[in-house]
């Protein structure tokens, strides 16, 4: 009863402000538009009251480190540790990045992130015909085990968490990067790191897969089991939504399709015969931070809530670190614009202070000329120090989430809640996530949300300041970033040396053993692993699983 009369209360102070100060205020100067929506296009309220939120359990909320983890997975969050600034970083060949990461950490980077060109992304060696033009431009090119040995070469991979953003050929790069470190005699027990591994999202947004999907998903569930035994540090997938965000989604399509991926790697976990307590707390997750601040912090907190609740409820896990969903964020790659390139950098901290206060665990700042290129030094400096005022200057890592509570950010987070669970319910329709992968469920969804953006640009419903607004006549300057022909011979003499000289004997029996493996229901990762200790290329390793699984193609959309 109490609860029912001060709703009648705030009703009736709400009706009263609505009706004089609301109205005298909009008689003497109009809204500047009739509706105002987020980034992905969600109507947003003139005002936001405990009516909003009202009769709301109070376990929505809960309090940070505890059950639903809306305010955070750690009691005293960036109090204690901040994030892990961890710049993604990859050009050239390997000796090109080494000198990178190491610039990176001399200027106070804490975590590597190692970006991949397109033909390691695809299981290609950079010699072979499908990788002419690619060398190097989006990534670093790392085709064998020599290559991985000089791209940590001085660099203390016992002491330093690696994350690795590669998906269909994870499952080798991660075995190249374990021999490296079992030559250097560090305890696979002690290594830190993640490899991205989420092949899912790689057919509903990126697009660089090699395998079927059941072949796919069998490959990431073999990491799974292989890394609760032997590497238990290491994060063996990385969920992720941000490249279905960059592909176009809205933030509730990424916020729903992560984590139906994220339950339905849980299920084949679950099906191989696997404790759930045993891999979930290796799963982490990779999200977006895009230019609306307060949609970006209720999609976390969303997320976390959502996440809990279904591991704890739906998949049974006792342990309370398996509720926990850990994530690393990116700066949204798709909002930087080529027009006035300083002005990004303006974009990025925005989103960098909503990941922040959204409770993320790392942290990749883009550099305001990845509009044009892989970032160069001074730019990937810039973007560094962003990280570095937004922690030591700022004053939001002071104190644990400092907008929990807000009407309007309570309210968003409950509506993003809400419109995830719708999508689950039409993904089950669809007979889950694979079968509505093959139905182009999630790639239309996306590309309806994309065109919808574009169209509110170009009709100047949506300004983006200097690209249709705002705008000036001058000629953009950028240092330019250029990989040298150099590199690319270095690697491709690498390549042959190695082919030259490696035992072919040893070589041939290792990817025998791989091939039969993959052919039976033998976890594939002891075989890649002595297949890379053979001096196996990731090609010739890719190509084993390509014969074996066949390839994949996409059903078309009209």
């Amino acid at each position: 009863m109490r609860h029912e009369d001060e709703r009648k209360v705030l009703e009736e102070e709400l009706k009263r402000w609505q009706e004089t100060t609301l109205r005298e205020a909009l008689e003497a100067l109009p809204e500047r538009r009739k509706e105002f929506i987020t980034t992905s296009g969600r109507p947003v309220r003139r005002l936001y009251t405990p009516l909003d939120v009202a009769g709301k359990a109070d376990e929505r909320l809960g309090n940070p480190g505890g059950f639903p983890f809306t305010r955070g997975i750690h009691p005293t969050m960036y109090r204690g540790r901040l994030w892990t600034m961890r710049m993604f970083a990859g050009f050239g060949g390997a000796e090109d990045t080494n000198r990178r990461f190491k610039y990176l950490i001399a200027h106070g980077e804490t975590g590597l992130s190692v970006a991949f060109d397109m033909p390691t992304l695809y299981g290609y060696d950079t010699d072979e015909p499908e990788a002419k033009g690619e060398f190097g431009t989006c990534g670093v090119a790392v085709s064998s085990l020599d290559d991985m040995r000089i791209l940590f070469s001085g660099i203390d991979v016992g002491g330093v968490s690696t994350s690795m953003t590669i998906n269909s050929p994870a499952s080798v790069i991660w075995a190249m990067y374990l021999v490296m470190a079992e030559g250097r005699g560090v305890p696979w027990a002690g290594l830190r790191g993640t490899i991205q591994n989420d092949i899912l999202k790689e057919y509903q947004a990126q697009k660089e897969w090699i395998y079927p999907p059941e072949a796919s998903m069998r490959l990431v569930v073999d990491t799974f089991e292989f890394g609760s035994k032997h590497v238990p540090e290491w994060n063996t997938i990385s969920i992720s939504g941000y490249h279905i965000r960059e592909a176009g989604a809205t933030a509730a399509q990424e916020l729903a399709f992560t984590l139906a991926n994220g339950m339905e790697y849980v299920r084949w976990g679950v099906d191989r015969g696997m404790k759930v307590d045993d891999f979930a707390l290796r799963l982490s997750f990779f999200f977006n931070a895009h230019n609306d601040l307060f949609e970006e912090l209720a999609k976390y907190r969303a997320a976390r809530r959502i996440w809990a609740r279904e591991m704890r409820d739906t998949f049974g896990a006792k342990d309370p670190r398996a509720w926990r969903l850990r994530f690393h964020t990116q700066t949204a790659g798709v909002s930087l614009t080529a027009q006035q390139p300083e002005m990004n950098i303006v974009r990025t901290t925005i989103q960098a202070l909503a990941a922040v206060l959204g409770g993320t665990q790392s942290l990749h700042t883009n550099a305001f000329d990845e509009a044009y290129q892989v970032p160069n030094e001074r730019a990937a400096r810039i973007a560094l120090r962003t990280q570095q005022i937004l922690a030591h200057e700022s004053g939001v890592a002071n104190t644990v989430d400092p907008l929990g509570g807000s009407h309007f950010l309570e309210a968003l987070t409950d509506e993003l809640e809400a419109e995830a669970y719708r999508y689950f319910d039409r993904i089950s329709e669809l007979g889950g996530v694979i079968p509505a992968i093959r139905k182009g469920f999630f790639q239309q969804e996306i590309a309806n949300s994309a065109y919808r953006y574009q169209r509110e640009v170009e009709d100047k419903e949506r300004i983006v300041v200097g690209v249709n607004d705002f705008v000036v006549d001058e000629q953009t300057e950028i240092e330019p970033l250029r990989v040298s022909e150099a590199s690319f011979k270095a690697q491709v003499e690498r390549l042959r040396k190695l082919r030259r000289t490696r035992d072919a004997k040893k070589h041939e029996q290792a990817l025998e053993r791989l091939f039969k493996a993959c052919e039976s229901d033998e976890n594939t990762m002891p075989f890649i692993l002595d297949a890379v200790r053979a001096k196996a290329t990731l090609g010739e390793i890719c190509d084993v699983m390509r014969q074996v699984f066949g390839p994949w193609e996409e059903p078309l959309l009209y």
